[in-house]
């Protein structure tokens, strides 16, 4: 399975924990310029990932309130 395929089933919660994870290791250092981009745009896709689920939330809780108005 591709990594974007295993991208699109990641849960929020999984996105934000290994987002964690990539933080960490680039705060902690001791890794070559190669290893550091590569964590430095999983980091980005990881982001992507939650604050899609982030606005899928807010989308909801939008709806929900408007029906509830109505």
């Amino acid at each position: 399975m591709s990594h974007e395929k295993k991208d699109e089933r990641l849960s929020y919660e999984q996105a934000r924990a290994e987002l964690a994870q990539v933080v960490e290791r680039l705060e902690a250092g001791g890794t070559s310029l190669e290893e550091s981009l590569a964590l430095w745009e999983r980091g980005e896709q990881l982001a992507g990932i939650c604050q899609r689920w982030l606005d899928g939330a807010r989308a909801r809780i939008d709806a929900a309130r408007q029906r509830a108005e109505e």
